[in-house]
């Protein structure tokens, strides 16, 4: 036999042989396929039955849904009006946007709070503003007082000064104003009259009053004036005339 027969007649074995596997492996996946679907169809045929059963023994009772109020937001007229409904109470109040409302009673209360707390949060802002600013103008006015009272010291003392300073100027004029005292002239001794005495007392070593008990040697007629010292003892009462009788 030649080769080129042998060839093709291995070929042909093979290609059987393939063709064989791949319908083994078809029918395999047929009948793995029909068995599921039996499993599947097993499955269903229970769970329907137990459905059944269930639906026949037990029926689950269902929960109404809560009918709304035909009353909540409604608008109202009379402020702090009730009135019920649904087994809720409904109070007339005014709502955040202002507006007189039908609110339930939990709802109505809490607006009411939240705005006494607004109030009394309102009230204290305004009370501590108002405080600080009756201390803000107290400060400004003690302040605004005492400069007032500094300026009128100062210009007390400044009045005080210039009057001192004026008063020690115009003193200072007088007493350049004031003409020195003048000294007296001693009289100008006349020949032969002692210059103790006014009114010619002669010079001699002793001179009594004329018409005395004086013994002289000399005499004179009074009345004369001492106006140095009394060398002849002639003012004989201290009054400074000499020989007056």
């Amino acid at each position: 036999m030649k080769k080129g027969s042998i060839r093709t007649a291995k070929n042909r074995h093979l290609a059987g042989k393939s063709l064989w596997a791949q319908r083994r492996k078809t029918l395999g996946l047929v009948a793995i396929t029909s068995l599921l679907a039996m499993t599947t169809a097993c499955g269903q045929g229970a769970t329907t039955s137990a459905s059944s059963v269930n639906s026949t023994t037990s029926t689950p009772s269902v929960t109404p849904s809560p009918t709304p109020s035909k009353v909540a937001g409604k608008a109202c007229k009379s402020e702090k009006a009730t009135q019920a409904s649904s087994g809720e109470t409904y109070v007339c109040a005014v709502d955040r946007a202002g507006k007189l409302t039908w609110l339930d009673s939990a709802t109505a209360k809490k607006l009411s709070d939240d705005r006494a707390a607004e109030a009394a949060a309102k009230a204290a802002a305004e009370k501590a503003a108002a405080d600080k600013a009756a201390a803000d103008k107290a400060a400004a006015d003690k302040a605004a007082a005492d400069q007032a009272a500094a300026a009128q010291a100062a210009a007390a003392k400044a009045a005080a000064d210039k009057a001192a300073a004026d008063k020690a100027a115009a003193d200072a004029a007088a007493a350049k104003l004031v003409p020195k005292a003048a000294v007296p002239a001693a009289p100008q001794a006349q020949s032969n009259c002692d210059p103790n005495y006014s009114g010619c007392v002669p010079v001699a070593s002793d001179v009594d009053c004329a018409g005395g008990k004086g013994n002289g040697p000399a005499y004179v007629r009074g009345p004369v004036t001492v106006i140095g010292s009394d060398i002849y003892g002639l003012d004989n009462d201290g009054d400074g005339i000499g020989c007056e009788k």
